[in-house]
C-alpha cells in the first residue's frame, strides 16, 4: 500500500492522496477500499463500517479512503470530509461496539491545506491475528446469523461459511500458541548467551504476530551491521552503542563489547528481537555495617525500557516488514542466574546475589529512600503493542512503556511508576541524574513532555 502511495501512510500529503484519481493502478482491490463520504450514523451506516474493517481485518488487511468517490473501483473523483474528533470518536464507537472481537486499526488524517478541518481519512487496517472478526451490528438485511464474518474477495466483500469459520478460529489459536512459544524461545536465547552474569539486569524480548522475513546474506549484513554500529539506542545521549556486530543461527547480534557486562541485542530475521542491559544500582547498609541490599531507581528501569522498544520495534518493521501488533515480555532480574531458564545452567556456588530492591535515591543526601515493600529476585510483564506506535517514538511508545514498568513493579509491591501520564506524557523529574537530562530532550523533541 504504502508502494502504491509513494511514501508511509502516516507521512502523505494531501497531494499524494489526490493524486490517485484516475490512476488505474490505484483500483479498489482486496487491501483498497474507497468511500466518498463518512459512515452514516444510522444502523445502515453503522452497519457498513463495521463490516468493511472487518473484511479487511479478517483477510490481508488494507486502507479504507474516506472523501475519495469511484467510478468501477477506479478513483474518480475527491470529495473532501471533516476531520473533526467528533468523526473519529463515532468511527472509534462503532467499531468497539460492533465488532467482536473490535476490530484494530488506526485513522489518519490527510488535511486539505486550503482548510485544515477537511480532508481525507484513511482508516489502516492491519491484517489481525484476532481473526475472524464478526459484525454485531444490527442487520438491515434478513439474516439468520447472529455473528456474521466478512472478508474481502477481489474488491468486494463476502461472508465466510460455518466451515471457514471453524477454520479461522483454529487458526487464530494456534498461532497464539506458536507466538507465545516463540517468545519464550527469543527470551531464553539470549539468556542463556549472558548466563554467567552476576548483576541486575533489564530483558526484554519482542515477537510480531504477524512475522516478517529478513534474507541475511553478505550485502545486507553489511547494511545492516552500519546501521547497528551507528544506532544512538539511550535516547536523548546522542553517542552510539554498540562496537559489534556479526552474524548469528537466522539472527543478527550486536554488542556493545566483547566483555560480557555490556548490553547485548539478538535480532532474529522474522523480526523477532531480545535485548539484555545491565542496569545501574546503589548498594546500601540495612542492617549493621556491611552492605546487604542493593537497589535500582524506578527511573533507570523505565528509561533503560523507553529505549529498548523502539530499538526491537524498528528492527521487526523496518528490517523484516512485520506489521500490525506484537507481543513484548520485559523481565527485571537481581542477576541472570535468577531467571528460570538460566537457573539449571548456573552453577549454584557461584551465585550469591543480594536481595535486591526498587527504591529512589535523594539526590541531595544520596540516601535511599524505600520505596519498594518487599525484594524480588525475578519478576516479569508482558503487552500487546502496535509496532508502529513504538518505533516511531510516538506517545504510544510512552503508553506502552507504563503499562509494562506498572505491572513489572508491581511484584516490589509498588503500585505505579509514576513516571508517565496515562495520556502519555513524560515526567521528567522522577527519572535518575543520570538521564534526567537527555531523557528531557528527547521527550521535548517529540513533544511528548507532560504539560505544566
Amino acid at each position: 500500500m504504502e508502494d502504491l502511495f509513494g511514501g508511509r501512510l502516516d507521512d502523505l500529503s494531501y497531494e499524494d492522496v489526490e493524486g490517485l484519481v484516475g490512476n488505474l493502478e490505484a483500483a479498489e482491490a482486496e487491501d483498497l477500499d474507497y468511500k466518498r463520504d463518512h459512515y452514516g450514523s444510522d444502523d445502515k451506516g453503522k452497519e457498513e463500517l463495521a463490516k468493511d474493517v472487518a473484511a479487511l481485518a479478517n483477510h490481508r488487511g488494507g486502507v479504507l479512503v474516506i472523501g475519495m468517490a469511484e467510478t468501477k473501483g477506479v478513483p474518480s473523483r475527491v470529495f473532501d470530509v471533516d476531520l473533526d474528533d467528533h468523526h473519529l470518536r463515532r468511527i472509534r464507537q462503532v467499531i468497539a461496539n460492533n465488532t467482536a472481537p473490535p476490530v484494530p486499526y488506526e485513522p489518519i488524517r490527510v488535511s486539505n491545506p486550503e482548510d485544515e478541518g477537511r480532508g481525507f481519512l484513511l482508516l489502516a487496517v492491519p491484517r489481525s491475528p484476532q481473526a475472524p472478526h464478526a459484525v454485531t451490528a444490527t442487520p438491515t438485511k434478513d439474516s439468520k446469523d447472529v455473528l456474521r464474518y466478512p472478508k474481502r474477495g477481489g474488491s468486494q466483500t463476502e461472508w465466510l461459511t460455518e466451515t471457514m469459520v471453524a477454520t479461522a478460529y483454529r487458526t487464530r489459536y494456534t498461532t497464539a500458541a506458536a507466538r507465545d512459544e516463540r517468545l519464550g524461545d527469543v527470551e531464553s536465547d539470549i539468556v542463556l548467551s549472558v548466563v554467567q552474569r552476576t548483576t541486575p539486569h533489564l530483558i526484554v524480548a519482542l515477537v510480531p504476530e504477524m512475522p516478517g522475513e529478513m534474507v541475511i546474506n553478505a550485502s545486507t549484513f553489511e547494511r545492516c551491521r552500519g546501521e547497528l554500529l551507528g544506532t544512538e539506542l539511550y535516547l536523548g545521549q546522542g553517542h552510539r552503542l554498540f562496537g559489534y556486530a556479526t552474524v548469528g543461527a537466522r539472527r543478527l547480534i550486536a554488542q556493545e563489547s566483547r566483555g560480557d557486562q555490556g548490553v547485548q541485542a539478538e535480532l532474529h530475521r522474522d523480526g523477532s528481537a531480545a535485548i539484555v542491559l545491565p542496569l545501574y544500582t546503589h548498594q546500601s547498609m540495612i542492617r549493621g555495617d556491611e552492605v546487604d541490599l542493593q537497589f535500582v531507581e524506578p527511573g533507570e528501569i523505565v528509561y533503560n525500557l523507553l529505549c529498548a522498544l523502539p530499538f526491537l520495534a524498528g528492527h521487526s518493521r523496518d528490517r523484516t516488514a512485520a506489521s500490525g501488533t506484537a507481543v513484548v515480555k520485559v523481565v527485571l532480574v537481581n542477576d541472570i542466574g535468577s531467571h528460570p531458564d538460566a537457573s539449571m545452567h548456573t552453577v549454584a556456588e557461584y551465585r550469591d546475589p543480594l536481595p535486591m530492591t526498587v527504591d529512589r535515591l535523594h539526590s541531595g543526601t544520596g540516601r535511599r529512600l524505600p520505596t519498594s515493600t518487599r525484594p524480588c529476585e525475578y519478576a516479569y510483564s508482558e503487552a500487546t503493542v502496535l509496532l508502529d506506535d513504538i518505533a516511531d517514538h510516538g506517545r504510544g511508545l510512552l503508553q506502552a512503556v507504563a503499562v509494562l514498568a506498572d505491572e513489572l513493579l508491581h511484584a516490589y509491591g509498588i503500585p505505579e511508576t509514576g513516571l508517565i501520564t496515562t495520556d502519555g506524557e513524560l515526567r521528567p523529574h522522577g527519572f535518575t541524574d543520570r538521564n534526567r537530562g537527555a531523557l528531557t530532550a528527547w521527550a521535548r523533541e517529540h513533544d511528548l513532555l507532560e504539560a505544566i
